[in-house]
């Protein structure tokens, strides 16, 4: 209760929410310098008007709002980033706008919100591209610092080595939209689009004894020899002779390993060392050992010798 030249003023405990509907835009409509940095996030840039009236209501922080599509009835929740946008215009993530289904200057409605605090969430990626990542979790942990919020069915964009990452959030708690700022969140992932099990991959059944040697020798790690196509023309001399077998091409062969299988057996506080497979200097040392004594006795030098020191007579 205040106090104003003898008028009494009351000011609910609730407070209002805050509602307003601009053109949207992607980050890469924003004047001035480019900024990667949004779209990196979640969080929208909105004009300093929003700002004004926000002061003026008694909301939440940290700010967070629901984002309406009402041609397409899609909705998102996002964080706001700065103040600075034209007025009667904001500018969001593109894969934000992807999320609801919105052109460059559609119509966009903007509602303060409350969400809780997460708890758990799980996520799949659509590539298979991010098992190749090393320690996944720790990557995502460091791209959502830039989010605000997470919303059941989004699909949200993260960076990782100069490529983007895809992931849909399959399942938030304790509700259907979260905010994740301060928050001690426990993470899922489940299988990729597209992924397989490595027992799925391998064939049913092998046509031959040769098939299934092969396939024995590659699960090894022995180095597999590829035949790499060099240039298919023909040379010819300039003095217009014809070149010698000596100087034919021969193919080039480029060694390749085999893409190494994880351990999906594998126990937290057991290590396993494989000593059947040997380093693979050990393994051209042993074979050019084999062939050098096979052919020792009929490769060897038939020439005739000369010396350089004439003998005195």
């Amino acid at each position: 209760m205040f106090h104003f030249s003898g008028f009494n003023m009351m000011f609910p405990d609730g407070g209002r929410s805050f509602q307003a509907a601009y053109k949207c835009f992607s980050v890469s409509m924003l004047p001035g310098n480019e900024r990667s940095d949004v779209e990196k996030g979640g969080k929208i840039i909105m004009p300093p008007s929003a700002l004004d009236t926000l002061t003026r209501l008694n909301v939440e922080y940290p700010m967070l709002f629901k984002l309406t599509n009402k041609k397409k009835t899609r909705t998102s929740h996002a964080g706001v980033l700065e103040f600075v946008a034209d007025e009667g215009k904001c500018y969001l993530p593109y894969w934000m706008m992807d999320n609801l289904l919105l052109e460059e200057g559609d119509i966009l409605n903007i509602e303060s919100v409350s969400l809780p605090v997460a708890t758990f969430s799980k996520f799949q990626p659509h590539s298979t591209d991010f098992l190749d990542i090393t320690n996944p979790k720790a990557v995502l942990e460091n791209a959502l610092r830039n989010f605000a919020c997470l919303t059941k069915g989004d699909v949200i964009a993260i960076k990782y080595n100069k490529k983007v990452y895809e992931l849909c959030v399959l399942e938030t708690r304790p509700g259907n939209a979260v905010t994740i700022i301060e928050c001690d969140m426990n993470v899922e992932f489940e299988a990729p689009v597209g992924y397989k099990e490595h027992s799925d991959q391998q064939p049913a059944s092998q046509p031959g004894g040769q098939a299934a040697g092969s396939n024995e020798t590659a699960d090894g790690g022995t180095v597999l020899e590829e035949v790499v196509e060099t240039f298919k023309g023909s040379g010819v001399r300039l003095d217009g002779k014809k070149k010698k077998e000596s100087q034919m091409e021969t193919p080039v062969l480029k060694k390749v390993l085999p893409r190494g299988v994880p351990d999906y057996d594998f126990q937290f506080g057991l290590i396993r060392f494989d000593r059947s497979i040997k380093p693979i200097c050990d393994r051209t040392q042993d074979d050019g050992e084999t062939t050098g004594e096979a052919g020792s006795d009929a490769d060897s030098f038939h020439g005739t010798g000369f010396s350089m020191k004439k003998t005195r007579k």
